[in-house]
């Protein structure tokens, strides 16, 4: 049992996919990560990035998710970054959110899906949560990924699920997101997004600011009427096409954002980064009305409670499914310091997921 728990340990924080990008080079020895205001020590660096390589290892996920001894002890760590495996889960997380005044997303969490009949049954679940929604006169927004329905198998299928999505939130005013996935996926991400855009304005997409060709995407971008959700980038990229996490980047983030708000272009500024986002106050970039900040579930929801009594425009990102694995094992490794609240939620048992909301 002892060997278990510790491979489950090494297994939960066996991804740093999500927004932690840092290499160690020489006799360098700590790093600060501004986001929350945590130090990032050197052999956490290591141990981040040597996880990395084993997190969509699907045996070691189906290990931990079918395990009877685990799951149980898991569920109420798991609770505080994942409403839930069921549509019912998710909905009622952002009903609760939006009756305390923040806007909200919710995901269907799924991805690189290579079955028709899956990706069929991907696309009519977001359909009933857009209905859900709707029917709860909740105006929210709606995020997926389009490998989860259909780009996997081609282009077409993904377009022609992704319309049907549309024209559903259309009719109950709600907004998609389109996920910005590996940089290998962008161009065809990109292409399908130029193509639905031109009929259904109630779609956006998200740009990741680390790769070098994101500059230019934004200038494409801002032609369309979509939303564009900017993030640092939630994937580790080659060197010769990306920027790690430095100041350099963050002032690229600030450049992105200036140019929607010059631009009046809705956007949605997805980070936890304190210090990225204190500057983007300071120089009045948060308060346009076109702007919202955007944070996930779970992560940080005391410094977004802070913005929100500013009178900022927040969002809570919710989701939900039975693939929480590698969504759970992101939040730690963009985070490690969630990983203290996880086990701390699994000691106490705790189910106050609105603690800090």
């Amino acid at each position: 049992m002892v060997l278990t728990v510790n491979h489950f340990v090494m297994v939960f924080l066996a991804n740093s996919e999500g927004f932690i990008h840092f290499y160690l080079e020489n006799e360098l020895k700590i790093i600060i990560f501004k986001g929350c205001d945590f130090l990032m020590v050197a052999e956490e660096i290591r141990f981040s990035n040597a996880l990395k390589s084993i997190a969509r290892n699907q045996e070691i996920k189906r290990s931990v998710q079918n395990s009877k001894e685990l799951y149980p002890l898991l569920k109420n760590g798991i609770n505080r970054f994942v409403a839930g495996q069921t549509r019912k889960e998710g909905i009622e997380r952002v009903s609760h959110l939006y009756s305390k005044g923040y806007q909200v997303s919710l995901e269907f969490i799924g991805e690189n899906t290579i079955s028709e009949s899956e990706c069929r049954l991907a696309k009519s679940e977001f359909i009933e949560i857009i209905k859900e929604l709707g029917a709860n006169q909740i105006r929210g927004t709606v995020c997926l990924d389009l490998s989860h329905i259909g780009m996997m198998i081609s282009s077409s299928l993904a377009y022609s699920h992704l319309e049907e999505v549309a024209i559903a939130a259309q009719e109950n005013d709600i907004n998609l997101i389109l996920g910005m996935e590996e940089s290998d996926k962008t161009n065809k991400i990109l292409s399908i997004y130029k193509d639905i855009s031109k009929i259904h304005t109630n779609v956006g997409i998200t740009l990741q600011v680390h790769l070098h060709r994101s500059l230019s995407d934004l200038k494409e971008l801002l032609r369309l009427p979509g939303k564009i959700r900017l993030v640092k980038g939630a994937y580790q990229e080659p060197a010769e096409i990306s920027i790690p996490r430095s100041e350099e980047l963050n002032e690229r983030y600030i450049e992105f954002t200036s140019m929607c708000i010059e631009n009046e272009h809705p956007i949605s500024i997805a980070t936890h980064d304190e210090h990225l986002l204190m500057d983007l106050k300071a120089r009045g970039l948060l308060t346009s009305l076109n702007t919202e900040v955007e944070m996930l579930d779970g992560v940080c929801p005391s410094l977004l409670k802070t913005l929100k009594e500013e009178g900022i425009q927040t969002k809570v990102y919710v989701t939900y499914g039975t693939e929480w694995y590698l969504y759970l094992v992101h939040r730690i490794a963009e985070y490690p310091q969630n990983i203290y609240t996880f086990i701390t939620d699994i000691i106490e048992q705790n189910n106050d997921r609105m603690n800090g909301y």
